[in-house]
Formats: structure tokens, C-alpha cells, sequence
């Protein structure tokens, strides 16, 4: 296991400046998840860490040691793609001991490898089939394997699981995490798929337009998004936004917006009459009484079960609200929405900063 270091990491592609100046820490043993909208810079991230793209400027280090001008061999590092990029004209067998072959490494050592790394992923039984004979998702576990096999110091994953289908991503997913628990390997791990960055890391770096735009916990970032753009990106659905102007009276806060008034955290920055940003989860809005809180027209009904996903408008703004169990409103209907004060987000519309 090691530490990875970014210390004012930059890249460019011809007069394009795809990465700008990052920098921050990975602990021994922990999984951190670059998430991002495409394009953002998270793969070139992981791929200049892997030795697969030229570093333009700054400093990757591994286990202390600064690693730029390391081929992608010597950096003792594993990389699972989105690809799989198995050998079709080898067993399963063969595709997880095919590292340590090239290396010259004993037989009997590269035997006890592969065992091992399919008895961890239960391909036990699959050893000697061809990737053809298997699903996606068995491919999946063999590219792991691969990686296993290698027992690097670093596991890098560059979005894994996009080619499988909702349901085995999910499984995927537990894999995964459950792979890292019993391995405790450093592992980066790339995704634009932000619930699967919630899920499974101990710490998410959220990425925009090559800088980091924040870095925490997942519930940190969900519960205190230190900007609109991370406030927006992270959760599903994604948080409501609306403008408006602030108001502060008698130890009370309200922001004015649509034609209604919206509670707002009693402290915190922002004055009043200051522009905002107001931001609610959808989780946080409930159903009101007839007359109280905020009037909203119903656009449509999601039914999904044990929850009900409204959609609804607020003068021209479309407003989303998750309620527990279910509803008898109907499009065209009238519903009043309470929000909880403490529990909506303040930004600045100067520079999307948190205020509260």
C-alpha cells in the first residue's frame, strides 16, 4: 500500500489547458473517487498518474517518491479500464497470471496468485473459460483479478462499470467496496456517475473544467457543498435551485423568489436584500397543508413505491420533490410544499460560494 501525492499537477493538449494547477493527498489505504461531467480532466488525471499521459508541470509522487519520470511499469500500479482489455485467446487463468509471466516470475508464485484472486472474486469456477464464454460482469471481475494478482501498491479504476447494465452495476459496485475493505489497497477510482462516487468512497474530489471544485467525505459534500456547482452535481436527483433576493428580519430568514416566500437557515453570511441562490434537496421538501408554504402546480407524478417523485412548477421553474410513500396529486393539481429553513442552502450569485 502507499500515499499518492498531486502537488500543482498541470497538462495541456497543444494550446488547450486541460488540467490547472491540482493538488492534494491520497492516505495509504484509502479509496478516493475522482467524479466530474465529461471533460472535466479526471481521467487525464488518472492516466498521467499511471505513467499513460506526460505530466505538463507539477509533481506526482507515490509512496513519497516522485514518479514523473517513471515508466508505467516501474510505478507499481494496477489499472482496471473500462474496456476490460482481456486477452480473447487466453483462459481466464491465463489472463489473470499473464502480468507475472512477463515478469519471469515463478510458476509456482504466479499459481498461488491466481488462485487467490479467484477464490477473493469468485471466479473459481470460470478459470478455464475464454472471456467470450463469460458476461460482463465476469469480465469485469477477471480485469480485477488481473489487477489483484499484481498486488500493487495503487489500484486505478477509470470507470469500470459503464458498459454493464443498472442492475450489475449496482452488484459491481459492492464488489468493489467490499474488495477494498478486505484488501485495504490505495485506490483511485474515476467516474462521472455520482452515485456510484457516493457509494463507495471514503473521500470524493469533485472535478470541473480541470480544478478541483471540492474535496470531502461523501456526506459532507452532500450535506455542505461548499459551492452551486458541487451542490448541483452531487446527489440525486439533483438539488432544486432557484433565484432570489434574501431577507433577514427578527432573527428570521426568507428569500423571496417566484412570486413566494422560501425559508432559509436563520444564520449564516448574506445580508439582507443580498441576490442569492437558493438551494433545497428534493428529499427536503414535504407535503404542506392547503394554503401553507409554497404553492406549486403539478407537472408530473413518478411513482416508485415506497417513494413518490413529484415534478412540479413554481412560476417558470420546475421544481423536483421526493416524497416518502405515495400521493394522490394529479398534473394540473395545485400542492402546497413546506421546506424545513435549516435545511436549504445559500450561494452567492457573484461566485456560487456557500453562504450559510
Amino acid at each position: 500500500m502507499a500515499s499518492v501525492s498531486f502537488s500543482a499537477v498541470e497538462k495541456s493538449f497543444g494550446k488547450f489547458k486541460i488540467i490547472h494547477g491540482i493538488s492534494f493527498d491520497i492516505a495509504d489505504g484509502e479509496f478516493v473517487v475522482l467524479v466530474g461531467p465529461s471533460g472535466c480532466g479526471k481521467s487525464t488525471l488518472l492516466r498521467m498518474l499511471a505513467g499513460l499521459e506526460e505530466i505538463g508541470a507539477g509533481e506526482i509522487a507515490i509512496d513519497g517518491k516522485v514518479v514523473n519520470d517513471l515508466d508505467s511499469k516501474d510505478r507499481d500500479i494496477a489499472m482496471v479500464f473500462q474496456s476490460y482489455a482481456l486477452y480473447p485467446h487466453m483462459t481466464v487463468r491465463d489472463n489473470l497470471g499473464f502480468s507475472l509471466k512477463l515478469r519471469k516470475a515463478d510458476p509456482k508464485l504466479i499459481e498461488e496468485r491466481v488462485q487467490n484472486a479467484a477464490r477473493i472474486l469468485n471466479l473459481d469456477t470460470l478459470l478455464e473459460r475464454y472471456p467470450r464464454e463469460l458476461s460482463g460482469g465476469q469480465r469485469q471481475r477477471v480485469a480485477m483479478g488481473r489487477a489483484i494478482v499484481r498486488d500493487p501498491k495503487v489500484f486505478l479504476f477509470d470507470e469500470p462499470l459503464s458498459n454493464l447494465d443498472a442492475k450489475l452495476r449496482v452488484a459491481m459496485r459492492a464488489e468493489i467496496k467490499a474488495l477494498h475493505q478486505r484488501l485495504k489497497t490505495t485506490t483511485v477510482y474515476v467516474t462521472h456517475d455520482q452515485i456510484e462516487a457516493m457509494t463507495m468512497a471514503d473521500r470524493i474530489v469533485v472535478m470541473h473544467d480541470g480544478i478541483v471544485e471540492q474535496i470531502g467525505t461523501p456526506l459532507d459534500l452532500y450535506d455542505r457543498p461548499g459551492n452551486l456547482f458541487v451542490a448541483q452535481f452531487i446527489g440525486s436527483p439533483a438539488m432544486n435551485v432557484v433565484e432570489g433576493v434574501l431577507r433577514r428580519e427578527g432573527g428570521q430568514a426568507w428569500v423571496e423568489a417566484l412570486g413566494q416566500r422560501w425559508p432559509a437557515p436563520a444564520h449564516g453570511d448574506g445580508s439582507d436584500g443580498q441576490k442569492v441562490h437558493y438551494g433545497v434537496r428534493p428529499s427536503d421538501i414535504v407535503p404542506a397543508a392547503s394554503g401553507e408554504g409554497v404553492a406549486a402546480t403539478v407537472i408530473v407524478v413518478e411513482p416508485t413505491g415506497a417513494e413518490t417523485e413529484l415534478l412540479v412548477e413554481v412560476g417558470d421553474v420546475q421544481i423536483i420533490a421526493v416524497i416518502h410513500g405515495r400521493t394522490q396529486a394529479e398534473p394540473g393539481q395545485t400542492v402546497y410544499l413546506q421546506i424545513k429553513g435549516e435545511s436549504a442552502h445559500l450561494f452567492s450569485t457573484a461566485d456560487g460560494k456557500r453562504l450559510n
